[in-house]
Order: structure tokens, then C-alpha cells, then sequence
């Protein structure tokens, strides 16, 4: 009704009270079963533009993968004219193309299938913020990894197998999570839940944590380090960045 009222403010904008300082109501809730009286005074804000999260999702991980590959193909401008459109002589570096693209296609394919959210939408502006975080550093990696005078790790083989069984399990584990994640909201609630283990044994790590996706996120990073010591500093910031995000989405599962 409000909707039909003034169109500019569509319902995810809105933003209802019954009290100034409360909390917003959820969607689902009825006026009828409010604790109010006969009449009920409500507070409306404007949250501001809106985008959904399905939409949040498809951009912060398309960013990475196409950025990734203008320094894997050392375009002109990242890496001088002597260098353009040239390939590294060490195979490590397309093995982490490879581990790196596969990581943002499983992402973007999770976003598609797998994920369910438990709110629809995100204010507009922080799709900056969020898209400066994923794009910005898959263009610091992207650059150290790929930069003609890159070195091989120094323990050669089997520094670089071990570091891919680790990723693989890792990227099993992140895809366990998310879709154990997902099944507490097979039939559409948007009702918080607490997750549990299941039989699988990738998410017997809801025992020590309460986001292990994060965690095995973090591994995957970490893992780069094998090849590129200069994850290391990417690792404190997805730290520093994932420690804020992460109490934000124990409330939203």
C-alpha cells in the first residue's frame, strides 16, 4: 500500500519501525499479530537504492576472473610493449590461472544454484566497497604472479602438488559449507538458522567454527602463498575483511 502510494520507495527501500530506535520489521511479519493496540504508530525510513544479492554476487566474482587475465595475457598497458601479449616460461603460472579461474567459476556457479539469502537486498553504494575489495586484489595478485621476472616457489614440485591437493580440498570444503548452508532454507524460509555437521566430513569444521566457509576460503588464499609470497598481505586483509563480513553472515544464515 505505501508502494502505491509514493512508487519511489519499492519495498526493499523501506524500512518500518514501531519504534525509532528498534528494529526493522521483517517482511513475513503480520500487523495484526504486532504487539499493538487498536492504533499503532510506524516509522518509515528510506534505505536508499537497492540491489539484489544474486546481483552483488555475479559482479564482485566476474571482476576477479576477467581482471586476472589482462595480466595473464600481459596486455600492453599492464606490463610495457616489450612484454605484450608474451607468456611466462614457468608452467606454476598456469596452474594458478587455472586455480584461480576455477575458484570464481565455482563462486559464480554457487551464486546461481546454490546460494539462498536470507535478505534480498544490499544498499547500492556498497557495491563499490565490496567490488574494490575482490577486484582489487585478484589485480595485485594477478600482477606479482604473472610479472615477467616472476620465480618459480623454491621447493619446486613438491611445494607446487601439495599446494594443489590443498586447494582442491579446500574448494570441496567451501562448496560442503555453502551448500549445507543452503539446505536450511529448501523451502524458500528466510528464518535464521543454526547449522550443524552433516555426514559429510567437510563440515564436521561447524564443530570449531561457526563460519567454516570462511575458513577454507582462507586456506585457498593462504595457499597462494605457495605461490606468490606476496599473499601473505592479501592474507591479513582478507583476514582484517573477513572478520568484519563474517558476524554479519552468522546473522543472515
Amino acid at each position: 500500500m505505501f508502494h502505491k502510494l509514493y512508487p519511489r520507495w519499492y519495498p526493499a527501500r523501506q524500512s518500518i519501525k514501531l519504534d525509532p530506535k528498534g528494529k526493522s520489521l521483517r517482511d513475513e511479519e503480520i500487523l495484526q499479530h504486532l504487539p499493538v493496540g487498536t492504533t499503532a504508530t510506524l516509522y518509515f525510513k528510506d534505505l536508499g537504492p537497492q540491489i539484489g544479492w544474486t546481483t552483488v554476487f555475479l559482479i564482485e566474482y566476474t571482476g576477479p576472473l576477467f581482471i586476472y587475465f589482462l595480466f595473464y595475457f600481459r596486455m600492453t598497458f599492464v606490463y610495457g610493449l616489450d612484454e605484450r601479449f608474451t607468456s611466462s616460461p614457468h608452467p606454476v603460472v598456469n596452474l594458478a590461472c587455472i586455480c584461480h579461474s576455477f575458484h570464481y567459476i565455482k563462486r559464480l556457479i554457487e551464486t546461481i544454484f546454490v546460494h539462498r539469502f536470507s535478505r534480498g537486498t544490499m544498499p547500492l553504494r556498497n557495491i563499490v566497497k565490496n567490488c574494490l575489495y575482490y577486484w582489487g586484489f585478484a589485480a595485485w595478485l594477478a600482477y606479482y604472479i604473472n610479472h615477467p621476472l616472476y620465480t618459480p616457489p623454491s621447493y619446486g614440485k613438491k611445494q607446487i602438488n601439495f599446494a594443489v591437493i590443498m586447494f582442491l580440498l579446500c574448494e570441496a570444503g567451501n562448496f560442503s559449507i555453502h551448500v549445507a548452508l543452503s539446505d536450511l532454507r529448501r523451502n524458500g524460509s528466510k528464518t535464521c538458522k543454526i547449522p550443524y555437521p552433516t555426514k559429510n566430513p567437510f563440515t564436521w569444521l561447524f564443530f570449531f567454527v561457526s563460519c567454516p566457509n570462511y575458513t577454507y576460503e582462507d586456506k585457498v588464499i593462504l595457499i597462494n602463498r605457495e605461490i606468490n609470497a606476496n599473499a601473505v598481505t592479501r592474507n591479513i586483509l582478507n583476514f582484517l575483511g573477513q572478520n568484519r563480513w563474517g558476524p554479519g553472515s552468522v546473522s543472515l544464515s
